[in-house]
């Protein structure tokens, strides 16, 4: 089957209801049983078609009652209105999975196990954040506040630096991981403190994560 060529690279920031060590990163399940977060990219560099997708915001915000494998999840996408209308179509269509060959990205696996896909929302994101002092400030609209900071040892120790790495990943080749809190009030609601922060370099395109 053809696709549409497409590719975003940028910076991403997310965070679950998961401990540090998100159990999805190792095939194991969710440390709470349910899987909830959201996650944001900027993307420096992107294309979709004919359409330059360079300098644009999306976010997503998701929900599983158990393991994501098992399905009956819900997501939203919130794309930044300063997209075009050409560019909120292309943005609305990677983070639903679609134009994407099976199971090459995370996006297409979240959309595959979501029963319910609410409506698009268009609204302002604002982004700041360091990948490498893993620090993070979003503001989406009036429906999402978040901030990733870097984990801190319990006995005192300071500030304590941790990556995931995965070869051939369907997200990231490698992430950095700290602390983070979410509050989120659109059609998915987060409360989440202190819990899986996850920066990185993204780079998707119809075939995958290109390592």
């Amino acid at each position: 089957m053809a696709f549409t060529d497409w590719y975003v690279e940028g910076e991403s920031f997310g965070n679950c209801n998961c401990g540090y060590a998100c159990p999805c990163q190792f095939e194991e399940l969710p440390t709470h049983g349910d899987c909830r977060g959201f996650e944001v990219l900027e993307i420096f560099k992107g294309y979709f078609g004919e359409t330059d997708l360079s300098g644009t915001r999306a976010a997503l915000i998701y929900a599983w009652p158990g393991p994501i494998f098992e399905g009956g999840g819900e997501m939203q996408v919130i794309v930044d209105p300063a997209a075009s209308p050409a560019q909120r179509d292309a943005l609305e269509k990677v983070f639903h999975g679609e134009e994407t060959e099976e199971m090459a990205t995370h996006w297409y696996v979240f959309r595959a196990m979501c029963e319910t896909v609410h409506d698009t929302l268009y609204l302002p994101i604002e982004l700041e954040m360091d990948i490498e002092g893993r620090t993070a400030s979003v503001t989406v609209g009036d429906v999402l506040k978040s901030n990733g900071r870097p984990i801190q040892a319990p006995h005192g120790g300071g500030e304590h630096r941790v990556r995931i790495d995965i070869p051939g990943g369907i997200e990231f080749t490698i992430a950095e991981i700290g602390s983070a809190s979410t509050r989120a009030d659109a059609s998915i609601k987060l409360d989440l403190k202190d819990s899986y922060g996850q920066w990185h370099v993204l780079k998707h395109g119809p075939g995958g994560v290109t390592h």
